[in-house]
């Protein structure tokens, strides 16, 4: 009787190595120390900016929570000292039922629909303008527009406010040497002096953001608007701008964000003596009052919540806003 045929060894595996084999589990044990060998340099760049971010930026919310939910009273007609006492909402109660604190909102609003509209549509048609063909000098006047963001905000407050002064600002007599009138600290022109001032500063900037945007757009796509026979304007509003939607909304985004927190330019406006500016014309003006002026740190930790509440709620709206445009 023949003997049995032995039985077959397995096919080596792929690369010439069996399975179970040392040098497979060499290959996966190098493969698995790469892996930890990455995550640990991952981990070692993305800790520090959990640490920044907990340290400079959810510690103080929760601290500002805190604190808006107590508040300090004296006793004694104030000879007795202070002590802190839990008071739930009442800080926020308080803040929201003060005419003033509301009225700021008001300002803020009448700055916004003035501000954001002269800010970005300059900026773009700034933008558009040195990404023309017909532009000459692009690096001097990306420099020359952008210069005005490098200068401090007090320091640009207390250059247009001594523009804005009667018998010192050239502009002035310009233009009364045209005949003209005007008064920058006046209750009718406080608005466009605050908005003339933030968006000299602020309107450079964001031309640099749509220019940068402008040239991604693939040169291509221009050309074949001038084979079709689009002219610039046509070229400008129906392919320039709608490819830089993104960055449109980002621009509208910042600003709404930084406009709610007007405060350097509204303030030296009331301390130059304009009646219509008061120490709560904006809210952050509001907050400064009640944390440096009446120590009351729980209303200024509350008023502060409040802004911040709006600022997210104004984020949500433009992002959405922003998304529908630009899917349409």
């Amino acid at each position: 009787m023949a003997a049995p045929l032995a039985k077959a060894a397995p096919p080596p595996a792929a690369g010439g190595t069996r399975a179970g084999s040392p040098r497979t589990s060499r290959t996966r044990n190098g493969s698995s120390q790469l892996k930890r060998n990455q995550r640990a340099v991952a981990a070692l760049f993305i800790v520090p900016f959990f640490v920044l971010f907990a340290a400079m930026t959810a510690a103080p919310i929760i601290y500002a929570v805190w604190m808006s939910l107590f508040s300090e009273k004296s006793s004694g007609l104030g000879f007795g000292g202070t002590e802190r006492t839990f008071s739930g909402i009442e800080n926020f109660v308080s803040a929201f039922s003060d005419a003033g604190f509301r009225e700021s909102f008001l300002h803020i609003a009448t700055y916004c629909t003035l501000y954001i509209p002269v800010m970005i549509g300059g900026a773009l048609a700034l933008a558009l303008l040195i990404d023309s063909a017909v532009a000459r000098a692009r690096r001097f006047f990306q420099l020359a527009l952008f210069l005005p963001h490098a200068i401090p905000g007090l320091i640009a407050s207390i250059l247009w406010i001594y523009l804005y002064t009667p018998g010192l600002s050239p502009v002035l007599d310009w233009i009364e040497a045209a005949g003209g009138s005007w008064d920058f600290f006046s209750s009718d022109h406080v608005f466009s002096s605050i908005v003339n001032l933030t968006a000299w500063q602020w309107m450079g900037y964001n031309m640099i953001i749509f220019y940068a945007a402008l040239q991604a757009i693939p040169r291509e796509l221009i050309e074949a608007a001038d084979i079709d026979g689009a002219g610039p304007i046509r070229t400008a509003l129906q392919i320039k701008v709608p490819m830089i939607a993104s960055a449109v909304v980002m621009a509208v985004l910042f600003t709404c964000v930084g406009a709610i927190q007007l405060f350097t330019e509204p303030k030296l406006l009331g301390q130059r003596g304009t009646a219509a500016v008061d120490t709560e014309w904006s809210p952050t003006m509001y907050i400064w009052k009640a944390a440096f002026l009446q120590h009351d740190y729980g209303l200024a930790a509350a008023a502060s919540l409040m802004l911040a509440a709006l600022g997210v709620v104004l984020s949500y709206i433009v992002t959405k806003i922003g998304n529908r445009w630009k899917a349409a």
